[in-house]
This record gives structure tokens, sequence and C-alpha cells, in this order.
């Protein structure tokens, strides 16, 4: 009997040791190999490294009169002396030395006549650029152009028949694909990291032109303007910043998608400059309440909160309130998503759009203008105000000559002097704010807004435009029964 269980159940033993062996087996058959790839493309892959001459600061001088006193060879007082004072003591006309800073990233290149992609922070303000092949040549490199909005920088080496990368579309990237990162993270040249696309399109603070791709692929110091491959070894990004809270890799790093990254290189390499579209307005997102006042079955779309004079959008059909659905043919999910559509739309092109203005549907056409270098563009609006008397809940009066013209208002609208317990208050109306607009109309003076407060319905979410110094924005407010 005790026999006959063991080997029954040495028998199980065996099965599921066998069982293991195939599930692990089959694992690590699903599991992706990168080692091709690597050896593929992994010579177009560049160290880059900077050097930018810094001027020292000017030493201590000693005081008129005074040198540098006698001292014996070695006294620990002469090693002070000369590091407060420098060598002659009174260095009055003297040139402060100069010292090297040094930067390191990484770069690949495109194409076998030495065109090297790479961030503009890489490059930025150097004096020298030193490009690093797989050979361990180094090169001395040429800047084309810088693109500071995109962070993207194209180099020139003097060399011929260079390895390259083969360059892929980032529309067909899709999330949850495995992508590999090569580069130099902390100067470790040629190191190889591998994840899984996280998201795309995301917008980053100060980054208004560029839908980022986001990765869990670990990126580090170094690896900025590395390529981002697939797994059929084509790039779709160029590596470019991460989320941190240390400074180190924290699982967030975004790329430049490919498609955005080789069309500023184009343009840097034909024009030396790249050309943006430029709408002129102020847009911001449309919340769940603002949705329901616009008359939205959801919070889509990018609203109008501001029209520059004399911008593009001054000039066409446009109005503050409008909600932008769609620019020439492309959703606008979110405001972040409507800058990199028009940014890289075509200028003095006329354009579609289709908006929600007051509940109905219109189709507006617009002509874009050339994005001005002073940034003076599509930037979110991202502070509000408020509103209103004893329905809802505040006290208001009319602007005077000096409050139009510190709030750059030529007419209309009312001033906010103060806001207690009620909607406005729910709203984020503020003491200071001005009042435009109330449910889509203008307004046109104090007793003006009390007429239009006295006509509001009940039960009902209304949008309020207010102006504030940082800018205008959209609110929403609830009316009660």
């Amino acid at each position: 009997m005790y026999v006959n269980n063991l080997n029954h159940w040495y028998r199980s033993l065996l099965a599921l040791s066998v069982a293991v062996l195939f599930s692990s087996t089959a694992l690590a058959a699903s599991l992706p190999d990168f080692t091709q790839l690597v050896e593929d493309y992994g010579a177009a892959v560049v160290n880059i490294s900077t050097s930018q001459h810094v001027q020292s600061k000017r030493q201590r001088q000693l005081p008129e009169g005074l040198e540098m006193p006698e001292l014996p060879e070695g006294s620990p007082f002469g090693e002070l002396f000369r590091h407060f004072f420098g060598e002659g003591g009174q260095g009055g006309g003297s040139v402060p030395p100069r010292r090297d800073s040094k930067s390191l990233g990484s770069g690949f290149i495109v194409s076998k006549d030495g065109y090297v992609v790479t961030n503009n922070h890489v490059v930025e303000n150097a004096d020298e650029i030193i490009v690093r092949l797989s050979d361990r040549r180094e090169l001395q490199a040429k800047l084309i152009g810088t693109d500071p909005r995109s962070d993207i920088a194209l180099l020139k080496i003097d060399a011929d028949d260079l390895p390259t990368v083969k360059l892929g579309k980032d529309n067909d990237l899709k999330v949850g694909e495995w992508v590999l990162a090569i580069g130099s993270p902390f100067g470790f040249d040629h190191s190889v990291t591998a994840g899984i696309v996280s998201a795309k399109g995301r917008s980053l603070p100060k980054d208004n032109y560029v839908p980022f791709i986001q990765t869990d692929v670990a990126i580090n110091p170094g690896n900025s303007g590395g390529p981002l491959f697939n797994l059929d070894g084509e790039v779709v990004g160029v590596n470019s910043q991460i989320y941190s809270r240390s400074g180190g890799f924290m699982g967030l790093s975004f790329a430049i998608p490919i498609d955005l990254a080789m069309n500023v290189v184009e343009q840097l390499k034909s024009e030396g400059h790249v050309t943006r579209g430029w709408l002129g307005v102020f847009i911001q997102d449309v919340t769940r309440e603002l949705a329901e006042s616009f008359g939205l079955d959801k919070p889509r779309g990018a609203l109008v909160a501001k029209i520059l004079p004399d911008s593009p959008a001054a000039n066409s059909d446009l109005k503050v309130g409008d909600v932008i659905l769609k620019f020439d043919g492309n959703d606008v999910t979110t405001s972040s998503s409507l800058p990199p559509l028009v940014g890289s739309s075509e200028v003095g092109v006329k354009l579609h759009v289709k908006v929600m203005r007051q509940g109905k549907k219109h189709k507006v056409q617009v002509v874009l203008g050339e994005l001005p270098s002073d940034d003076s563009a599509i930037i979110p609006a991202s502070q509000i105000q408020e509103i209103d008397p004893g329905r809802l809940g505040l006290t208001y009066s009319d602007l005077n000559e000096q409050q139009r013209l510190n709030l750059e208002i030529g007419s209309g609208g009312v001033i906010i002097d103060s806001v207690t317990t009620g909607p406005a208050g729910n709203a984020g109306l503020k003491k200071g704010d001005v009042v435009l607009m109330l449910d889509g109309s203008d307004v046109e003076s104090a007793s003006h807004f009390l007429d239009m407060i006295d006509g509001l319905d009940g039960d009902q979410s209304i949008s309020v435009l207010v102006q504030r110094r940082k800018g205008p924005v959209f609110l929403a407010m609830r009316i009660p029964k």
C-alpha cells in the first residue's frame, strides 16, 4: 500500500514538473526576442557629447595697496590666499579662466551621408558637439538646426556609407505594444531597455505641440535623443523626457512621435527653421458641467475662452464660447489635442472647423497664419472666476476705466465685488473676476446682468465666462430651482 502511494505521488510530481516545464517554455516563447533588432540597428545609434565654454567668475581682489604676502612653500595659508584671490592677488587686468561645461545624450543616424537626429536640449548652447559611433570613431558634428518647441535637433557629421535606422509610422503604434530603447544612460554606450507603450497623445506642461508617446521603458539621463523601436526594428519615437520625483526613472517616459520629428527634420534641412500653423485662441478643457451647459452629450472638444486680436481666429467666424469638435476632419477629444493639429497644418490654406455653439453644431472656415516666434498662440487657459447678487450669492458692479485698462477689456462685463455661499461660489467665482458672458450671451452692464440673472431657468447648468489677470476661463454654474 505504501509503495503504491509512493508511486502515485511520484507520477503526480513528474506530471506537475512536466506541466511547469511546458508552461515556462510557452511563456518564454511568448516573450519578444530583441537580439536581432539590436544586431541590425544598434550600430546606427550614436553617443553625443557636448561642451560649453563657461567664463568663471572673477576672483576676489585684495584691497588696493595690499599685495600677496610671501609665505613658506607648502604653507596652507598660501593655498587659502590663492583660492580666494588668485595667483597674483590683484586680478586687476586679468581675465577670469574658462571652464568647460559638458553634457551627454544619444542620437541616431537617418542617412548614410551623416545626418543625425537628437534632442534640442542635448545640444542647446553647445560650443562643440562630438558624435561617437559604434566603431569608436569620434567625429565633430555641425548643427544644422534646432526646434525648441518639439525638442528636436538635426546634426551633420562628415562621413559616408554609415549604418542607418529604419523609420516607422507612429500612427500604427498601439497601446500595449512592445518597444525598445537604445542609448547611453549615464554614459554607458549602447544600453538596451525594453517595455510597452503605456499611452499615446500625452500632453505635457509647456509642450503644447507634441502629442507624446508614453512608455514604461527605462529611460535615464543620457538616453535623451535616442531612438524608440517597435518589434519590426522601425523607429517610432525619439526618447525625450521622463516624469520623476527622484531625478531617476520611475516608470514614466515620453517619446516624440517619429512622424512629427521627421517633419521637423525635413523643414530644418530645407529651410533651417520650422513653420507651424497659428489660430490665435485661448482654449480650455470641457468639464462634465460645462458639457451639459453647452448641450454636449459628454465632455469633449476644446472650448474657446478668448480670441486674440488680429489673429486668424479673429478674421474667421469663430466665437468665444464655441467648442471645437473637429479640426480639418480630425476629432478634437480634449483641448490638448488641438495645438498639435493646428501646428502641423498648412499655413494660408482654408480649413474646416466643426464647433458646438449654443447647443447647435456649426461649420466654420479658417485660414491659419504662421505661429509667431513669441509663442502667443494656442495656449490653454487654466484660470477662471465668479459672479452675481442674491440669487447667485454675489455682488457686482460696472468696471471703471482703470479696471478696463488693467484687464484689457474694452466694453461690457461686470466685476465681482464679493462672493458668498451659493451657486457662484460653488462654481469657483471669486472677488475681482469680471463676468463677460452668461449662458452664451454677452454681459453689457450691471443692470443688464441683473436682468439676465432674473431670466435664468432653475435646475440647470449654465456656462459663465470670466476674465482674470491670468486670462479668460469658462466656469459651469448650477442654477437652483
